[in-house]
């Protein structure tokens, strides 16, 4: 017995040995939650070689200003049924802008559309039409802005735009997530997983003022996988506010894993490095100056759930 316990201890102090080393690299740094996981050291980073690759052949594109309208569901309209069509006008200064997915790389400009604050879907074929399904009884908020084929939103003026409407007797199943024509979840009536691993509410509209600082979270979402997999891309939409290194009086606060709080002080994409393997969590949270949350209904703090395969 004296032997064998002998032998645990040996192995156990092997083990502790042969554990990875944490980095010695503070800067920028979110540290993992989950003691399993190895330790997580993130770092900003500049837009990766493979976008400004992209940016480049992509010419002119990269300085157009497209607008969007949304012309179906109407504003403060009632909705008789729980399949609610979407229809966005799109305008502006294109040149050469337009929603279509390439079949060969799986990319292409598309509209992000986001149902009250669930994870966006991808609308790629906007002459097609697009609809909502098994949309649940209640006001509902729509929000939709273009975006460039990896998932950076235009920002400019006239991208965004906001809806509410209202589902009356529609039908629904409250025992399924509401999702988009060709079957992807879109929000939740009740409590079933959505895509980020979350167990979400009733999706409604919230006490949204459409005059009041409004955050949108756009990504990360989802799996990321081979060079998708670091960096990876934080990025929003912005109403109604400025950002203090923008000349205004807001800041974004990001939260990796339940990590120490960082912010971002420029409307523009942030690329982060040093991803581990595994599932993590990524709070984007809109707050004043002194560093309070900013509230409108509820939306200016969400949280995301992703994967990284590596």
């Amino acid at each position: 017995m004296k032997t064998k316990l002998i032998a645990i201890t040996a192995f156990a102090i092997f083990t502790a040995a042969c554990g990875p080393t944490p980095s010695n690299n503070a800067a920028n740094t979110n540290s993992n939650t989950n003691a399993a996981k190895p330790t997580q050291t993130l770092n900003v980073v500049d837009t990766p070689d493979r976008i400004k690759t992209l940016m480049t052949e992509r010419g002119e594109q990269e300085r157009a200003a497209p607008t969007l309208k949304v012309t179906e569901p109407k504003a403060g309209s009632t909705v008789t049924s729980s399949t609610v069509k979407v229809s966005v006008g799109l305008a502006g200064d294109l040149k050469g802008y337009t929603p279509h997915k390439d079949p060969a790389t799986q990319m292409g400009n598309h509209i992000h559309v986001i149902l009250d604050n669930q994870p966006y879907e991808a609308y790629y074929e906007i002459g097609k039409g697009f609809e909502l399904r098994n949309v649940a009884d209640g006001e509902h908020t729509l929000r939709v802005f273009p975006s460039r084929p990896w998932h950076e939103s235009y920002k400019n003026e006239g991208a965004f735009q906001m809806v509410k409407f209202t589902v009356k007797n529609g039908g629904a199943d409250a025992s399924k997530p509401a999702t988009s024509s060709n079957g992807n979840t879109m929000a939740n009536a009740n409590t079933a997983p959505t895509p980020e691993g979350k167990d979400m509410k009733e999706s409604t509209a919230g006490a949204i003022d459409a005059a009041k600082p409004l955050l949108t979270y756009s990504r990360p979402k989802g799996e990321y996988k081979a060079v998708e997999s670091d960096p990876i891309m934080i990025d929003f939409w912005l109403a109604n506010a400025k950002l203090v290194g923008d000349g205004g009086e807001y800041r974004v606060r990001y939260t990796v894993d339940g990590g120490e709080p960082k912010f971002i002080d420029k409307w523009a994409p942030l690329w982060l490095s040093g991803w581990t393997a595994g599932t993590h969590s990524i709070k984007l949270e809109l707050v004043d100056k002194s560093g309070s949350l900013v509230d409108n209904g509820g939306y200016n703090s969400t949280t995301r759930e992703i994967t990284v395969v590596k």
